[in-house]
């Protein structure tokens, strides 16, 4: 593969990164000379991928499955007796914002009404707008707040839009782009927390300030409601509806994994739940606040869901926690949405989906009913209706196109829409396997393979293992942040396709998290090494011929792993990572995360940091793997540095790196369903030039 260099790097040789960083230049994100080494390596990769004899079929075809007009209309939210969706398709890159009839939209015969057309309203205020999202103000729901990026930047502008005029409201409430976070109190005060000017954010770059904003005032005279130091990670607006009144409340997050919320009484104040440390408010029914313990507390294990009086609270009488439900070692609560009477939530039981509907008894017990939807599938948990106690849920599997489902208490689940098959799944098999980790821990890996298939082949496995963030499997052509359909044409190439679930992700609960917590990170290496060697042990496939896929803390373990076992891994994909371990808590939003990596400031988290990170392990004389770098310069939650530096730190000792870093996208890396297709034809081209053709 040709190399290319800035003229000043040329002599340089390096084992690995020194002390003084000479790509730290790499790390201007808009600088000239970092785009210009970007641009040259753009150029490089596409001239050698695009050439393949599958690339514009496979682009084209991406393109085709991810526009094509059969798609699910997915409900947003639920405004009364409407809903909202956002449609993307070829004719809408960037989509259309619209509203339709919910009993219409039931019957699955919507007649959908555009409120805004983000393509033409970027283009009309000359502006590359994504589509953040919007709230509404009940009850009649007619003023919202629209969420617009930049370019798909965590950064947002809001704007106050009229749902019945169908357009923004002349001297409505505007906030300016920043990482914003802003709810309604009231049709006339906002609860906002943004970056107010000097000192306002923390460390991690988001709000550290929230104040309460009154229509008809300027922004800057907003009253501070609270404050938190700038090493807090983040202040944030949030709210809650359940049938007895609107829940306007303070997100404090301490920590990344550490959030205090503080509710609205009366009289205006925020009064601080007192919720044990470490849980996570899931949503409010019958004026009880539910939240999932990740740590054991007040006699409940670690995973249940509790309540607490928000009456009481605010009353300031210390309430005791009432037990929702308490999963069992095999499971994990992974959604929860309420109704106005039914708390429904997606619970994972060995990573297969399924649904129950809990129900608040006089006596204070909570009963629990499971819905019966298609089983070993995969769940999501989407919009539900207030007093009509309905959820829309989806249900799909690896070679099952989802279905939406409307589902009501002690009625049969109805099938609203179904997603056409994309491809003959009787040509495959999907199976759930167990590898064994190096310390006995079994792991679990779903494993796509043509039929009929006996010699080892090529294998793809994707992960991720961080952050509580499960992974589920879903339909093959239905993957964006795994490049859209690049899983189906691996496997319609003779490939195998693996889903792989490792400790630090959220399969089993708060214990699989923790398990993979800071100095427990080998853990999750190793967990992925398992599945590598299971594949090789039970004739999947074979040494050198497995690649490994990660994106953003994925990134990062693929980083890792084809250090550790450049034996094992024959390709590697890392899509916005984390590669510099020692610099990560100085970039972007990285302050943030220190709860889940360590801090590499602290000498002694520095010790078991520095053991794995990426761009202080490169060798020289080793070869790894080839690696594809996917990324964007809009990020600004994953710093682009990260991929740039270890790209050209492994270049300059000889090893082969593919590099692709899109302007917009931000840090999914996917501004619209063109990105997503050139994405997956470059990807699929990789893969085949690396592991099909040897």
């Amino acid at each position: 593969m040709k190399r290319l260099f800035p003229l000043a790097l040329a002599p340089i040789v390096l084992a690995a990164a020194p002390a003084a960083d000479p790509y730290l230049w790499l790390e201007d994100i808009e600088g000239p000379r970092a785009l210009q080494q970007v641009r040259a390596w753009n150029a490089e990769t596409e001239a050698l991928l695009a050439k393949s004899p599958r690339y514009e079929q496979d682009r084209a075809r991406a393109r085709a499955i991810l526009d094509d007009e059969a798609q699910i209309a997915d409900v947003d939210t639920v405004l009364g007796d409407r809903v909202t969706n956002l449609w993307r398709d070829a004719k809408n890159p960037r989509g259309l914002w619209r509203v339709a009839a919910l009993a219409d939209y039931q019957s699955g015969k919507p007649n959908w009404r555009t409120l805004i057309d983000v393509d033409a309203l970027g283009k009309a205020e000359g502006k590359s707008w994504v589509w953040h999202g919007a709230s509404c103000l009940e009850p009649d729901y007619a003023r919202c707040l629209v969420r617009l990026s930049p370019g798909g930047t965590d950064a947002q502008v809001v704007r106050e839009f009229d749902l019945t005029t169908g357009r923004f409201v002349d001297d409505g409430f505007v906030l300016p782009e920043a990482k914003s976070d802003v709810v309604w109190v009231n049709r006339d005060t906002l609860l906002v927390a943004t970056d107010w000017g000097a000192g306002a954010l923390t460390t991690s770059g988001y709000p550290r300030i929230a104040k309460l904003w009154r229509r008809g005032t300027p922004l800057a005279a907003a009253t501070t409601v609270h404050e938190s130091p700038a090493s807090a990670v983040q202040v944030g607006a949030a709210a809650f509806v359940d049938a007895t009144r609107r829940w306007p409340m303070v997100s404090v997050g301490h920590t990344f994994f550490e959030r205090e919320l503080l509710v609205q009484a009366a009289d205006g104040k925020f009064i601080p739940l007192g919720l044990p440390k470490g849980a996570d408010v899931t949503d409010v029914i019958g004026a009880r606040v539910v939240a999932k313990l990740n740590k054991p507390a007040d006699g409940f294990p670690a995973g249940a869901l509790v309540a607490w009086s928000l009456p009481d609270i605010i009353a300031g009488r210390h309430p005791k926690g009432e037990l929702v439900m308490a999963p069992d070692a095999t499971q994990a609560i992974e959604e929860v949405s309420a109704s106005d009477n039914v708390l429904w939530v997606k619970l994972l039981d060995d990573v297969s989906g399924r649904l129950l509907a809990l129900q608040r008894q006089a006596d204070g017990r909570w009963t629990q009913t499971s819905v019966a939807l298609p089983g070993n599938s995969t769940l999501h948990l989407g919009a539900t209706t207030g007093k009509s106690d309905e959820a829309f849920v989806t249900v799909e599997g690896m070679l099952t196109p989802p279905t939406l489902y409307a589902v009501r208490t002690g009625m049969k689940p109805r099938a609203v829409q179904a997603l056409p098959a994309r491809f003959d799944a009787t040509k495959y098999n999907v199976v759930q396997r167990f590898a064994r980790s190096r310390d006995g821990t079994r792991v679990p890996y779903f494993l796509v393979t043509k039929k009929g298939a006996t010699a080892p082949a090529p294998a793809l496995i994707h992960a991720y293992g961080g952050f509580r963030s499960a992974q589920t499997p879903t339909y093959l052509t239905e993957q964006p942040y795994r490049a859209g359909p690049l899983a189906l044409f691996w496997v319609e190439q003779g490939g195998a396709y693996v889903l792989a679930n490792l400790r630090g992700g959220g399969e089993y609960g708060p214990r699989w998290h923790q398990a993979g917590l800071r100095e427990k990170r080998q853990n999750v290496f190793d967990d992925l090494h398992a599945v590598g060697d299971d594949l090789v042990r039970t004739g999947v496939s074979i040494k050198g011929k497995i690649a490994i896929s990660g994106r953003s803390n994925g990134g990062l373990l693929v980083g890792v792993a084809m250090q550790q076992r450049p034996d094992l891994y024959g390709a590697v994909i890392a899509g916005s990572p984390l590669e510099d371990m020692q610099r990560y808590s100085h970039l972007s939003a990285g302050a943030s995360w220190i709860d889940e990596y360590g801090d590499p400031d602290n000498a002694a988290d520095w010790a078991f940091i520095r053991r794995y990170s990426p761009y202080q392990n490169v060798k020289a004389g080793v070869r790894y793997p080839p690696v594809f770098f996917y990324l964007s310069t809009k990020d600004d939650r994953v710093h682009p540095g990260h991929a740039r530096k270890l790209a050209a730190l492994l270049k300059q000792n000889g090893n082969t790196v593919y590099f692709h870093e899109y302007l917009e996208g931000g840090h999914s890396v996917g501004a619209d369903h063109a990105e997503d297709a050139r994405r997956a034809a470059l990807l699929n081209a990789f893969l085949g030039r690396e592991l099909m053709r040897k």
